[in-house]
C-alpha cells in the first residue's frame, strides 16, 4: 500500500486535530459554517471507529473581539483575552458538535502538564475517561495562567504534545496551504509539493519558512508544524499538513487531496514502552510475588495484592523496577502511586484502596500500558 495522507487517515484509529485561529475566527466571530461542516467530518470518523481529540485555537482572538483589543504583545491583556474568548470557543464547538451527538469536553493545558510526570498521567486519565465516554476532547492552552517560561509558544507544539499524551496514532495539522513545498509556494512560481517526507533532514527543515499568521490571527508557521511533527514522531505518530481553507478538510484528505504526510516509525505503544523501558535511573523497586508475575507474563496489569515490599522514594508516574522475591528483575513501569501510598496497599485488595488512602485513585499499581517486561521474566 502506497503511504499518502490518505491512507495515513484511513488506517488511523486515534487522531489528533489541530485547527488554528486564523481558520476558526472570521472577523472576532467563529466561523460557524466551516466549523459545522468540520464537525460532520469529526462525527463521520467517529462512526467508524476512529477516535478524535480536537486541538483548538481561537480563544484569544475571539476574546480580543469581546474586549475590543487589538493584537498585542503584552502577556496581562493576551491572558484576559483568553479569559474572554474561551467560553466563546467553547460555545462554538459545543453549537457545531451538539446536532451530531457529540458532546464536545474541554482541557486546558500548560506545559507543565506534559512535562511533569504525575501530572501528565492525570491529564492522560481524564482523555482517556472522555474519549471512553464518547465525548470529543477540545484541548487548548490555558493561556489564563500560563506565563512565558511554561508555554508551548504555539499550539502546533501543543499539539504534538496531545498526540503524545493521547497515544495518537495520527496527528493533523490543518494550516493555510497543503502541505510543505520545497520553497514557499506563494512566492516562488514553480515551488514543488511533497506529499511524502520520510526523514526530518536538515535539508527539509530548511525548507520551511518563517511563521506566516493569516489575517493578523495565527501565530504558527511551516517551521512550528515540521517542529511538531518531529515531536509527534518520537511518540510513535504520523503527522499530516493539509490545508484547511475547504469547507471538509478530512474528507478532502480523506478523498485524496494534496497534503504532506511524515510518517513515524513503529507505532505509540511501542514507542511510549521504548521510552519507559530507556529510563535510566529507577527510582525505586517494587517486589512482586510469583503470581504477579505470571499475572504480567499474561499481559495484567500489577495489583497492589501482588506487592510484597516497596524500596526507594518516588512519586506517583516514577519509573519503578519490578523485582520478584527471588531478587530476578521482571520488568519496569511507571507507578500510579506515589511510595508512601504504595506501601500502605501493599498486599491489599483493590476494594481496599480508597480507605487506605483516603481518595479514591487507580485500582492498579502499575498498569499494563505504563510496563515493559524483560523477556525472560
Amino acid at each position: 500500500m502506497t503511504l499518502s495522507a490518505a491512507t495515513a487517515l484511513a488506517a488511523s484509529r486515534r487522531l489528533v486535530v489541530k485547527i488554528g485561529s486564523a481558520l476558526l475566527v472570521r472577523d472576532d466571530r467563529p466561523d460557524a459554517a466551516w466549523m459545522l461542516a468540520l464537525a460532520e467530518d469529526i462525527a463521520g470518523l467517529r462512526k467508524t471507529g476512529t477516535e478524535v481529540v480536537i486541538v483548538s485555537s481561537g480563544a484569544v482572538a475571539l476574546g480580543r473581539g469581546r474586549l475590543g483589543l487589538s493584537r498585542s504583545a503584552r502577556l496581562d491583556e493576551k491572558q484576559a483575552a483568553a479569559a474572554a474568548g474561551q467560553s466563546l470557543l467553547m460555545q462554538a464547538w459545543d453549537a457545531a458538535l451538539r446536532p451530531h451527538g457529540v458532546t464536545p469536553a474541554q482541557i486546558l493545558l500548560t506545559r507543565d502538564d506534559t512535562e511533569q510526570r504525575h501530572r501528565w498521567l492525570n491529564a492522560r486519565a481524564t482523555l482517556e475517561a472522555l474519549l471512553r465516554l464518547g465525548a470529543a476532547p477540545v484541548v487548548n492552552e490555558n493561556d489564563t495562567v500560563a506565563t512565558e517560561e511554561i508555554r508551548y509558544g504555539d499550539n502546533d507544539r501543543l499539539a504534538a504534545r496531545t498526540a503524545q499524551l493521547a497515544r495518537a496514532d495520527l496527528l493533523i495539522l490543518l494550516s493555510d496551504v497543503d502541505g510543505l513545498y520545497d520553497a514557499d509556494p506563494r512566492t516562488v512560481a514553480g515551488a514543488t509539493h511533497l506529499p511524502l517526507v520520510e526523514a526530518l533532514t536538515p535539508q527539509i527543515m530548511a525548507m520551511a519558512g518563517d511563521a506566516n499568521p493569516v489575517a493578523g490571527v495565527g501565530t504558527g508557521g511551516m517551521r512550528t508544524k515540521l517542529e511538531a511533527a518531529r515531536i509527534a514522531r518520537t511518540a510513535g505518530c504520523a503527522t499530516v499538513i493539509a490545508s484547511g481553507l475547504v469547507e471538509r478538510p478530512l474528507s478532502a484528505i480523506a478523498a485524496g487531496a494534496r497534503a504532506t504526510l511524515i510518517p513515524a516509525p513503529g507505532g505509540p505503544v511501542a514507542a511510549w514502552k521504548a521510552w519507559i523501558a530507556g529510563s535510566v535511573e529507577p527510582a525505586g523497586r517494587l517486589v512482586v510475588d510469583d503470581g504477579a508475575v505470571a499475572a504480567l507474563r499474561a499481559g495484567k496489569s500489577l495489583l497492589p495484592s501482588g506487592v510484597r515490599a516497596v524500596e526507594g522514594r518516588f512519586g506517583k508516574g516514577d519509573s519503578v523496577l519490578i523485582v520478584t522475591t527471588a531478587g530476578r528483575r521482571a520488568g519496569i513501569g511507571l507507578s500510579a502511586w506515589s511510595a508512601e501510598e504504595m506501601t500502605l496497599i501493599q498486599g491489599r485488595q483493590t476494594g481496599e484502596i480508597e480507605a487506605l488512602v483516603g481518595y479514591r485513585g487507580p485500582r492498579v499499581a502499575i498498569h499494563r500500558d505504563d510496563m515493559v517486561l524483560e523477556t525472560s521474566a
